[in-house]
């Protein structure tokens, strides 16, 4: 199963977890890769995995809509802050958009890559 983890730590920790991966693959080690979203409070994970974007997640992930047109109506949303709010999942690595021809045009089509998210709190 594919998790993408959110850390809410200092930024001081996640560079030094930044650096640590860096020396060791530098030093030829194999480094397992990791999908890790970082954020430095809980209000700032709260801010950006918004209860709409958490919707939008669990509905791409159950209803596998076919376009962003298809998630805004399966979500009851309006189409303009859908894509607004896909952009910004998609700038972050938790939706991927691939682009499929329909008739003379092409929709973008949302995944995705994952299956859970988990949050791990540095104390």
């Amino acid at each position: 199963m594919k998790t993408v983890t959110f850390t809410i730590e200092p930024f001081s920790e996640s560079l030094n977890r930044f650096k640590e991966t860096f020396t060791a693959v530098q030093a030829g080690r194999d480094v397992e890769p990791q999908e890790i979203i970082g954020f430095t409070s809980l209000e700032a994970a709260r801010n950006f995995l918004t209860r709409e974007r958490l919707a939008l997640l669990h509905a791409i992930k159950n209803r596998r809509p076919n376009s962003i047109y298809e998630l805004a109506r399966i979500t009851g949303r309006d189409l303009k802050n859908v894509q607004e709010d896909v952009g910004i999942l998609e700038r972050h690595g938790l939706v991927q958009i691939a682009r499929r021809q329909r008739g003379s045009r092409k929709v973008k089509v949302p995944r995705v890559p994952f299956e859970e998210i988990a949050l791990k709190i540095a104390i």
